[in-house]
């Protein structure tokens, strides 16, 4: 049986930090569930990443908005014939409590950790290579030797308010990438050219092929038009080409 993979490209900026954002929650919850010191490591690690991205811009915000958009949307379809009025109102239900659970934040995400001496010192150590070792860090070290329980009760403390904000992202993510139908679609010669409604703001497109192609999807491009070729991989010092041959393909519009 044959597996398929599937590339996602935003269309805007606010899916692009979504996107990356829900990456960097899959790795921390991943690690810190971990029981090695290593695991920890990558957990801080991914925690302080998460922790960048916030501190660049106001994402609660950004995460309001769409939250209220898609409620104003499922409202709307409420009005619709046919429509099941109880599984709507349950969706509905959930986007409002995540919606309230995050108005309930006090200031702004993540402020609890700003004078978090801990946290602080592992940030600027980590742009050295190595420079979060014992003989850098000895408090970082003394915590990474700490009982596991210890440990989890910190990373919870720390990521609390961030958690609330993967739990939106969770939701919104989903609406949006099952928004539309897949379309049956093959790149000739291992290109294809996507058009897109200037009437929709189309917010990600997914391209899903089946990993027996030998290619990947490199693709390209705006809110308007993307390019997408498929790529042989790089293989006896050679650099990836783009395949000769017609590759089938799935191809989601998405916007919600």
């Amino acid at each position: 049986m044959n597996n398929t993979i599937t590339y996602e490209f935003p269309l805007n900026e606010k899916i692009r930090t979504f996107i990356r954002l829900e990456y960097l929650f899959e790795q921390f919850i991943h690690f810190s569930e971990g029981h090695s010191t290593a695991d920890k490591r990558a957990a801080v690690s991914s925690l302080l990443d998460i922790i960048a991205v916030f501190k660049r811009t106001d994402l609660r915000s950004d995460v309001l908005k769409e939250l209220n958009h898609q409620a104003s949307v499922f409202k709307k379809i409420a009005s619709h014939e046919g429509v099941n009025e109880e599984k709507l109102q349950e969706v509905i239900d959930q986007i409002n409590q995540i919606t309230k659970r995050l108005y309930d934040i006090n200031g702004r995400v993540g402020s609890h950790l700003e004078k978090n001496e801990l946290l602080q010192s592992i940030t600027q150590r980590s742009s050295i290579p190595g420079g979060t070792y014992s003989f850098d860090l000895p408090e970082y070290h003394y915590w990474l030797t700490q009982d596991e329980s210890i440990q989890a009760k910190d990373l919870q403390i720390w990521s609390q308010p961030f958690i609330e904000v993967h739990n939106a992202l969770i939701v919104i993510l989903n609406f949006i990438r099952t928004s539309r139908p897949p379309r049956q679609e093959i790149a000739e010669a291992g290109f294809f050219q996507v058009s897109l409604d200037k009437t929709h703001l189309f917010q990600l497109i997914k391209v899903t092929l089946d990993d027996s192609t030998g290619c990947f999807a490199e693709i390209s491009g705006g809110k308007h038009r993307c390019n997408i070729r498929f790529m042989e991989p790089a293989s006896d010092n050679k650099r990836a080409r783009q395949s000769t041959n017609d590759i089938p393909f799935t191809l989601t519009r998405c916007f919600f």
